[in-house]
């Protein structure tokens, strides 16, 4: 299995667990850069640790803050907003560049319903 793979199926095996999904802002806001394909990725992570390692790793990003989000918020509100705007999630980018797998909002909130079948 990849690392962009395994990092992956951690975000959605913990973001099921833990009710939460983690993003990162500065004064400017979100984040989203462009991808592959042209598409804009919002990324996200399942844990705060995790956006602190690319916070503190990667000069882009050095001026942000973690930003925690329910679960229930990141389903209900975020991922459709992204759909919408035609966006992708950049699922747990890790590593010095702040890479990893881009999936469209539906597909990421069925992989996350997945897993919370799972935990329940």
């Amino acid at each position: 299995m990849s690392q962009s793979a395994s990092q992956a199926k951690l975000f959605y095996q913990e973001v099921a667990e833990n009710k939460v999904v983690w993003a990162i802002k500065d004064d400017r806001g979100f984040p989203a850069p462009v991808g592959d394909g042209g598409i804009r990725s919002m990324p996200s992570w399942s844990s705060m640790s995790r956006a602190n390692i690319i916070i503190n790793n990667v000069p882009a990003y050095k001026n942000s803050k973690p930003i925690e989000l329910s679960l229930s918020v990141f389903k209900e509100r975020w991922l459709p907003g992204l759909e919408k705007d035609n966006y992708n999630v950049g699922v747990n980018w890790s590593g010095k560049r702040a890479t990893g797998y881009d999936k469209s909002p539906s597909e990421v909130l069925k992989n996350i319903e997945c897993y919370e079948q799972k935990w329940l």
